[in-house]
């Protein structure tokens, strides 16, 4: 999971693309960066941090130039923070490009060969983000039989020659020296992508970007969700054109982004984030009703802020009190896509702090968005009960959580996932909570399908260990987490030694 964003001002485009990342800054928080374009050069600066902490006013002042792209990185590989892997990235052969991807890829081990061996193609880094970037250059370079010059038409094969290499999950903007902006989406549609214009009268301006929250925030309108398999292309006089470069693969969103990942104030795929927590709450009551009858329940309370909108609805449908009992240090990041469990585990406390008065002596709903690790839930579990709370509860808005995530979102290991191996007893016990329900997977499809029926499926695979894209094997799974496993332990003896590094990197 990461932010993207790509802009066609007419006029400097720097301060945009910084303000955009802001608000895309809880899709990731390792690294930042923009590339912007003048003329026929690239600017670029990006580095290891928040938005924030990478640039600086001098930095701003270089990033010249009417459009470009940003990215917020959050890996998924389990490694520690690495500044080479921060993007965009940027090759010059046969055309100047600068990519930022968001997902992640199936195959990219299989394409890093045939890069090397076939399309002679050096990687610089282990980010499969920088292996799209070569598949899609390489492509260009087919497309355009060698003449070297780009049209609508040569960039569109590209596109489709893309699709038909890499699997998995992906949404990018790219930057095409001297001729505009590309954006491009799976053919699965599971990483969300957006686009938005803005009229004025120098002409119209074009945005997208990875939620629709993005647009709002800098004055854009939301026209529509890119398809899935579909390329957008707005070149640099402000004409946009679009076509679906591939179909056939089954149409299945990330269901972890309306269930965690988006902001409430954004629509994906014509669904409203928010009004899909909503409906979560209103399932998760009718099941305590059915089922867990028998808890005395004194107060509902969430953690935030994700599941706060299911916990409102949850206690209304049920007649049971709300509050709010943490207050929130906004200041510290979102512990799921933090790097390391050793931060996350660090950062739940100094990130939340109970209020006593709404604990002591009630019988407790606690209400979370849903339940991975289950570092975070033990912890509040146990501020809830050093606050004076007699008995905890606590509800998740998802299913269990019971297999890795291989589209662009760290759940590596079945091993790391509380619920990978364990019953939902199990996992109350492990926790320490008094009860545990989860949401039923069939409520959660019935949740956020039921806002948009031309939304066929969901990409579920977190929840039902079903992946869409049909590469994914029991094998290249051992594989994954074998690798992920590895680089994760390496990743928090570093963390242990505060070897992260920090900064940032220019290139012009």
């Amino acid at each position: 999971m990461c932010g993207i964003i790509g802009v066609m001002a007419t006029t400097p485009v720097n301060q945009l693309l910084y303000d955009g990342l802001q608000v895309l800054q809880h899709r990731g928080q390792d690294a930042a960066g923009i590339a912007t374009a003048e003329g026929g050069r690239f600017h670029m600066h990006k580095g290891s941090g928040l938005t924030s902490e990478v640039f600086r006013t001098r930095n701003m002042r270089n990033l010249e130039g009417n459009w470009g792209i940003g990215h917020c990185r959050y890996p998924t590989a389990g490694s520690a923070s690495n500044p080479a892997e921060a993007q965009p990235f940027y090759v010059n052969s046969p055309f100047g490009l600068m990519l930022a991807h968001n997902g992640n890829l199936t195959n990219s081990d299989e394409l890093k060969r045939e890069m090397y061996l076939g399309d002679l193609r050096h990687m610089n880094t282990n980010s499969d983000s920088e292996v799209l970037l070569n598949v899609l250059a390489h492509e260009l370079q087919v497309a355009s039989n060698g003449h070297f010059q780009l049209d609508e038409e040569t960039i569109f094969t590209a596109v489709a020659g893309v699709h038909k290499r890499a699997k998995g999950a992906y949404a990018a903007v790219v930057m095409i020296a001297g001729y505009g902006i590309l954006a491009f989406r799976d053919p699965c549609g599971i990483r969300p992508l957006v686009l938005g214009e803005h009229q004025t009268p120098q002409g119209t301006e074009y945005i997208v970007a990875s939620e629709s929250v993005a647009i709002d925030v800098l004055g854009f309108k939301l026209i529509r969700d890119i398809a899935p398999g579909e390329a957008v292309l707005i070149d640099k006089h402000g004409n946009l054109s679009s076509r679906v470069c591939a179909e056939g693969k089954p149409y299945a969103p990330c269901m972890f982004e309306y269930v965690y990942l988006a902001r409430p104030d954004s629509i994906i795929d014509g669904i409203s984030v928010y009004e899909s927590r909503v409906k979560m709450g209103v399932y998760l009551a009718e099941k305590i009703k059915r089922e867990f009858s028998h808890l005395r329940i004194d107060v509902v309370i969430p953690i935030p802020d994700s599941s706060r909108s299911s916990a409102m609805e949850l206690a209304a449908h049920l007649g049971v009190s709300y509050r709010e009992g943490f207050v929130k240090n906004r200041y510290i990041g979102r512990t799921f896509i933090m790097p390391g469990q050793a931060v996350r585990r660090k950062s739940v406390r100094q990130k939340l702090n109970a209020m006593h008065q709404e604990f002591v002596g009630k019988n407790v709903l606690l209400v979370d968005d849903s339940i991975v690790r289950g570092t975070t839930s033990r912890e509040i579990i146990n501020m809830a009960r050093e606050a004076g709370a007699t008995k905890v509860f606590l509800a998740s808005a998802a299913p269990p959580v019971r297999f890795p995530n291989v589209y662009g979102i760290d759940m590596p290991t079945r091993a790391e996932l509380i619920a990978g191996f364990r019953s939902e007893e199990e996992v109350a016990a492990e926790i320490g909570a008094d009860a545990l329900i989860y949401q039923d997977i069939e409520d959660l499809k019935k949740a956020v399908g039921g806002l948009n029926t031309k939304v066929p499926q969901f990409e579920c695979s977190c929840f039902d260990g079903n992946y869409v894209t049909g590469d994914v094997t029991p094998e290249y799974l051992d594989a994954v987490e074998g690798n992920r496993g590895a680089a994760r332990k390496q990743s928090d003896e570093d963390e242990q030694l505060d070897l992260t590094p920090m900064g940032g990197e220019t290139v012009n």
